[in-house]
């Protein structure tokens, strides 16, 4: 782990560090579970996701299109944004042009990672976040810390409190149940008073058109169902080739996100209202946002790009369950955020190139990816990047020594000898203030056992 992720773990306090334990640990369990119960070899169900994302990402230039064809015969606008500001400005116009001062809004990453909301506020567009974990952190001015789950590393006395403060509540009541009633209360009259809805979208057809959107709350439903304006914000990644194509991704969405074998609402958005409909928006814009992801695609990480946003790798990840989602500085965390996050803002941000470091490459975060990704692999082809290109992290020890000792047998054996000594000597009398700092974070193991190479010696004879 990197010294910054260190510090934040170091820092974080017992209750939320809990709080992020328990809850990424009952979600790898609970996926475990369902998915080997009801697939006998889930493995090549993975494999055939991630085939299927590849084919789409190899033809990307064939696909983009086909799904803008789609798009607009089912009478939805399409837009393309190239860049962050770009699909901020579009979204704006748009909402300017049918003159929308209030909307809500339901979870999307691709919002968060161009700070979406913050914008249009500034803007004089009233955006609330209608997903209750993004309610919630909109009302503590907080960030998300999982990408599924947004306030993982709250509990439910944190949000009991939040309530009273904004009068949500008029007292103190942490029952889950009760927690949910009042949000729901205050919510359902947001949606009446809104003027449209921004949503996100997990997966598009480029065969049909139509918008898939995954919740468990039905807030989409709610949001699309007064309003007049519908816009969509999509990474040109989300893109899956045919309608058959779906029924792999969202039988694996559910299993690996939350443990379920399909989330309670599951969506598939043809178009704005019919004429038959009695309610819906007649307006839909979708705007397709690059923002990144075509330099992603010509990296030596591109696979990255199969994500579908479930958290699985997050969940089961040791290093994100001890540090929480914050401490990667990004809307994407964990393994995947170690990955996309540098590779999607490192321009800007540098600062993100510590981010491949924050893993123990244990191999677990592949392991559950439902679409099979190697990420541990391509978290060594961005060391191996930033190595070629000298962008060192501050407070990582450099290699080159170890090098020179894991190539030299001699040096080795006079190193592993001294090494004994290392259990008798005070931190403090580490001659080398990095290796001091180091250690100050670290309780090196008791020596047991005897000498390997002795009892090797002694086997051969």
């Amino acid at each position: 782990m990197h010294q910054l992720i260190d510090s934040y773990a170091q820092a974080i306090s017992d209750e939320k560090q809990a709080a992020v334990i328990d809850g990424s640990a009952a979600g790898t369990e609970k996926r475990y579970k369902v998915l080997f119960h009801d697939y006998q070899n889930p493995d090549a169900l993975r494999r055939l996701a991630g085939k299927i994302k590849d084919h789409t990402l190899h033809h990307l230039e064939e696909y983009l299109p086909k799904a803008e064809a789609a798009l607009k015969q089912n009478g939805a606008h399409v837009h393309f944004a190239d860049s962050a500001d770009d699909a901020k400005a579009t979204i704006l116009e748009i909402l300017r042009s049918h003159e929308v001062t209030r909307l809500t809004k339901s979870k999307s990453m691709a919002a968060e990672e161009i700070h979406l909301n913050p914008y249009l506020i500034e803007n004089g567009i009233e955006c609330l976040e209608s997903d209750l974990g993004e309610f919630i952190i909109q009302l503590d001015d907080d960030e998300p810390s999982h990408i599924v789950k947004p306030i993982i590393h709250k509990n439910r006395r944190d949000i009991a409190k939040t309530f009273l403060r904004e009068g949500i509540a008029n007292d103190y009541n942490d029952d889950p149940q009760t927690i949910t009633h009042r949000a729901r209360y205050h919510l359902r009259e947001k949606y009446m008073e809104a003027q449209a809805v921004i949503t996100g979208a997990n997966f598009v057809s480029a065969e049909s058109g139509r918008l898939v959107l995954v919740t468990n709350e039905g807030n989409t439903r709610f949001g699309m169902a007064p309003v007049d304006v519908h816009i969509a914000l999509v990474g040109i990644e989300k893109i899956v080739p045919t309608d058959r194509d779906l029924g792999v991704f969202l039988n694996l969405l559910g299993r690996s996100a939350t443990g379920q074998q399909l989330t309670v609402y599951t969506e598939f958005i043809k178009g704005p209202k019919s004429p038959t409909q009695p309610s819906g928006p007649t307006n839909m814009h979708v705007v397709f946002m690059n923002n990144g992801r075509t330099d992603v695609l010509e990296s030596k990480c591109r696979e990255i790009l199969r994500c579908i946003r479930c958290g699985a790798c997050q969940n089961v990840c040791p290093v994100y369950r001890q540090a929480s989602g914050h401490a990667y500085r990004s809307p994407y965390g964990g393994p995947v955020g170690a990955v996309l996050s540098p590779l999607l803002f490192g321009d800007r941000f540098p600062e993100l190139a510590d981010l491949p470091k924050a893993s123990s490459l244990c191999g677990a975060c592949n392991e559950v990816c439902p679409v099979d990704i190697p990420i541990p692999d391509l978290l060594l082809r961005l060391r191996d990047k930033a190595k070629q290109e000298k962008v060192y992290s501050p407070g990582a020890l450099p290699m080159s020594p170890f090098a020179t000792l894991a190539t030299s047998p001699s040096v080795w054996r006079t190193a592993m000898n001294m090494s004994k000594a290392m259990n008798h000597l005070p931190i403090h009398m580490t001659p080398l203030k990095p290796l001091q700092e180091w250690l100050n974070q670290r309780t090196l193991p008791a020596w047991k056992g005897g000498d390997f190479r002795k009892w090797l010696e002694k086997r051969q004879k």
